[in-house]
Protein backbone atom coordinates (compact mmCIF):
# COMPACT_ATOMS: atom_id res chain seq x y z
CA UNK A 1 0.00 0.00 0.00
CA UNK A 2 1.58 3.44 -1.13
CA UNK A 3 1.74 5.98 1.74
CA UNK A 4 0.04 9.20 -0.13
CA UNK A 5 0.76 11.23 2.56
CA UNK A 6 4.79 10.77 2.62
CA UNK A 7 4.54 11.12 -1.63
CA UNK A 8 2.79 14.84 -0.46
CA UNK A 9 5.54 15.47 2.03
CA UNK A 10 8.37 14.06 -0.33
CA UNK A 11 6.63 17.08 -2.98
CA UNK A 12 6.67 19.43 -0.11
CA UNK A 13 10.55 18.66 0.74
CA UNK A 14 11.26 19.44 -2.99
CA UNK A 15 9.28 23.30 -2.59
CA UNK A 16 11.80 24.03 0.50
CA UNK A 17 14.88 23.02 -1.72
CA UNK A 18 13.33 25.80 -4.08
CA UNK A 19 13.02 28.48 -1.39
CA UNK A 20 9.20 27.72 -1.63
CA UNK A 21 7.13 27.37 1.45
CA UNK A 22 6.74 23.73 1.90
CA UNK A 23 3.60 22.25 0.58
CA UNK A 24 2.92 19.32 -1.18
CA UNK A 25 -0.33 17.92 -2.35
CA UNK A 26 -1.16 14.51 -4.02
CA UNK A 27 -4.69 13.85 -5.66
CA UNK A 28 -5.37 9.52 -6.02
CA UNK A 29 -8.22 8.16 -7.82
CA UNK A 30 -8.70 3.88 -7.56
CA UNK A 31 -5.28 3.88 -5.90
CA UNK A 32 -3.11 5.39 -8.53
CA UNK A 33 -1.68 8.74 -8.34
CA UNK A 34 -3.23 10.82 -11.44
CA UNK A 35 -1.83 14.45 -9.75
CA UNK A 36 1.07 15.65 -7.75
CA UNK A 37 2.58 18.93 -7.10
CA UNK A 38 4.65 21.39 -4.96
CA UNK A 39 4.37 24.83 -4.19
CA UNK A 40 5.88 27.01 -7.15
CA UNK A 41 4.80 30.28 -6.10
CA UNK A 42 7.69 32.09 -6.42
CA UNK A 43 9.75 30.11 -8.98
CA UNK A 44 6.72 30.66 -11.48
CA UNK A 45 5.66 33.95 -10.11
CA UNK A 46 2.41 32.87 -9.86
CA UNK A 47 0.19 33.71 -6.84
CA UNK A 48 -2.07 30.36 -7.90
CA UNK A 49 0.81 28.27 -8.36
CA UNK A 50 -0.17 26.51 -4.66
CA UNK A 51 -0.02 22.96 -4.77
CA UNK A 52 -3.02 21.53 -4.56
CA UNK A 53 -3.88 23.98 -7.35
CA UNK A 54 -0.94 22.21 -9.50
CA UNK A 55 -1.91 19.15 -8.69
CA UNK A 56 -5.50 19.67 -9.54
CA UNK A 57 -4.73 20.71 -13.13
CA UNK A 58 -2.19 17.52 -13.70
CA UNK A 59 -5.39 15.25 -12.06
CA UNK A 60 -7.48 16.83 -14.96
CA UNK A 61 -4.98 16.87 -17.64
CA UNK A 62 -4.19 12.90 -16.60
CA UNK A 63 -8.14 11.80 -16.64
CA UNK A 64 -9.18 14.26 -19.35
CA UNK A 65 -12.19 15.80 -17.35
CA UNK A 66 -12.20 19.13 -14.74
CA UNK A 67 -14.76 16.71 -12.82
CA UNK A 68 -12.50 14.85 -10.46
CA UNK A 69 -15.31 12.29 -8.86
CA UNK A 70 -14.00 9.47 -6.60
CA UNK A 71 -10.51 11.36 -6.35
CA UNK A 72 -9.01 12.11 -2.75
CA UNK A 73 -6.39 14.09 -2.31
CA UNK A 74 -3.70 14.56 0.01
CA UNK A 75 -1.63 17.87 1.04
CA UNK A 76 0.55 18.69 4.08
CA UNK A 77 -1.08 22.08 4.63
CA UNK A 78 -4.26 22.55 4.75
CA UNK A 79 -5.65 24.17 2.10
CA UNK A 80 -6.15 28.34 1.93
CA UNK A 81 -9.59 29.75 0.58
CA UNK A 82 -8.44 29.53 -2.89
CA UNK A 83 -7.51 25.76 -2.80
CA UNK A 84 -10.23 24.75 -1.30
CA UNK A 85 -12.56 26.34 -3.46
CA UNK A 86 -10.87 25.00 -6.71
CA UNK A 87 -11.09 21.18 -4.56
CA UNK A 88 -14.58 22.19 -3.98
CA UNK A 89 -15.01 22.89 -7.76
CA UNK A 90 -13.24 20.09 -9.05
CA UNK A 91 -14.99 18.08 -6.82
CA UNK A 92 -12.63 15.78 -5.42
CA UNK A 93 -14.36 13.67 -2.71
CA UNK A 94 -12.12 13.70 0.13
CA UNK A 95 -8.80 15.75 1.52
CA UNK A 96 -6.51 14.47 3.92
CA UNK A 97 -4.80 16.86 5.55
CA UNK A 98 -1.36 16.81 7.54
CA UNK A 99 -1.36 19.89 9.57
CA UNK A 100 -3.89 22.92 10.19
CA UNK A 101 -2.98 26.38 9.21
CA UNK A 102 -3.82 28.83 11.50
CA UNK A 103 -3.22 31.99 9.26
CA UNK A 104 -5.22 30.74 6.07
CA UNK A 105 -7.19 27.46 6.98
CA UNK A 106 -10.22 26.84 5.13
CA UNK A 107 -11.00 23.56 5.77
CA UNK A 108 -12.39 24.50 9.60
CA UNK A 109 -9.61 26.21 11.17
CA UNK A 110 -10.35 29.92 10.25
CA UNK A 111 -13.37 29.14 7.93
CA UNK A 112 -14.82 25.76 6.29
CA UNK A 113 -15.37 26.48 2.69
CA UNK A 114 -15.62 21.98 2.11
CA UNK A 115 -18.54 21.67 4.38
CA UNK A 116 -20.27 24.95 3.94
CA UNK A 117 -24.84 24.28 2.21
CA UNK A 118 -24.86 27.85 1.94
CA UNK A 119 -22.49 27.14 -1.08
CA UNK A 120 -23.51 23.71 -2.21
CA UNK A 121 -20.26 22.55 -0.78
CA UNK A 122 -19.26 18.99 0.92
CA UNK A 123 -16.03 17.49 0.53
CA UNK A 124 -15.15 14.75 3.15
CA UNK A 125 -11.99 16.50 5.47
CA UNK A 126 -9.84 13.71 7.08
CA UNK A 127 -7.55 15.51 10.04
CA UNK A 128 -4.13 13.29 9.81
CA UNK A 129 -2.07 15.87 12.12
CA UNK A 130 1.37 14.31 11.34
CA UNK A 131 4.33 15.92 13.16
CA UNK A 132 6.56 15.89 9.81
CA UNK A 133 4.27 18.30 8.24
CA UNK A 134 4.28 20.68 10.76
CA UNK A 135 8.22 20.23 11.20
CA UNK A 136 8.65 20.80 7.77
CA UNK A 137 6.94 24.37 8.20
CA UNK A 138 8.63 24.95 11.23
CA UNK A 139 11.93 24.21 9.92
CA UNK A 140 11.43 26.47 6.68
CA UNK A 141 9.84 29.52 8.72
CA UNK A 142 13.00 29.43 10.98
CA UNK A 143 15.85 29.23 9.11
CA UNK A 144 13.55 32.33 6.72
CA UNK A 145 14.13 34.41 9.69
CA UNK A 146 17.45 33.56 10.49
CA UNK A 147 18.05 34.47 6.86
CA UNK A 148 16.56 38.02 7.55
CA UNK A 149 18.79 38.93 10.35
Amino acid sequence: MVDFMKVAKEEAILAMNKGEIPVGAVIVKDGVIIGKAHNLKETLKDSTAHAEILAIKEASKYIGNWRLNGAEMYVTLEPCPMCASAISQSRISKVYIGTFNKDMGACGSLINLLDNRGLNSFVDVKWIYDEECSALLTKFFENRRKNEL
